[in-house]
């Protein structure tokens, strides 16, 4: 079986929704156990509140992926097309794009002419659409991969604050679920920026300052209602 190797914007796809869907499932996941712990003792109601949100908060991102990205293929597939008409039908204008693309960057206007003579000779449907759109024919972005992606890192996130809940005695639940939380956002951090080979310390800081903030926002609320 023959291995596909995946473009950088396909990596940078999966990696997109992994962050997206783990931040959402750990920072929701702590969001509603911290504001169930401060506004009832009772455990079993913030144990079915923290499942049925993570299960929630999973699934509705893997399907907003899914469908997100399943929208921008489609889009792609109609730029390709719309400009295979235009090779088809009036392939002057195909010809002058790609020139005027070399000039703009510096080349001469007689060896621009010449580039895209050799390019209209080969594939000149892939060069144009990636040269004026920046869209690599056949190599779409995939629906599937966003969807398993974010759904898998949301559980993965959101698993976290829960156990905090389930392993924690009363008198630990809120600080270990905090630590909990800001443990798994400082490894979801680090992991997308060594992924997408990011600086490391921003990604973390903004993951952990976020976390912070809904944290103290909804356990606060939670106090209030109680």
């Amino acid at each position: 079986m023959e291995y596909k190797k995946l473009t950088l914007s396909e990596k940078l796809n999966i990696i997109r929704a992994g962050v997206l869907g783990a931040n959402d499932g750990i920072i929701g996941g702590a969001g509603v156990i911290l504001g169930g712990t401060g506004a009832t003792t009772n455990n079993t109601a913030v144990f079915v509140a923290g499942i049925a949100e993570m299960l929630a908060v999973a699934f509705s991102m893997a399907s907003g992926e899914f469908v997100s990205v399943s929208s921008q293929k489609d889009t792609e597939k109609v730029v390709v097309a719309k400009a295979e008409t235009l090779l088809d039908t009036q392939p002057t204008i195909v010809h002058d794009e790609i020139a005027t693309y070399y000039e703009k960057r510096g080349a001469d206007p007689k060896l621009a002419a010449r580039v895209a003579d050799d390019l209209m000779k080969k594939d000149a449907l892939k060069h144009y659409v990636q040269i004026k759109y920046g869209i690599v024919v056949g190599k779409y972005l995939s629906p599937a991969h966003a969807l398993v992606s974010s759904f898998i890192a949301s559980i993965s996130g959101g698993i976290w604050p829960l156990l905090s809940v389930i392993l924690l005695p009363d008198n630990l639940k809120v600080i270990g679920t905090v630590l909990a939380t800001l443990w798994a956002l400082f490894l979801t951090g680090w992991l997308s920026a060594r992924a997408g080979k990011a600086p490391i310390i921003p990604a973390i800081l903004r993951n952990i300052s976020t976390g912070l903030v809904t944290m103290t926002f909804t356990y606060w609320l939670g106090i209030l209602l109680k």
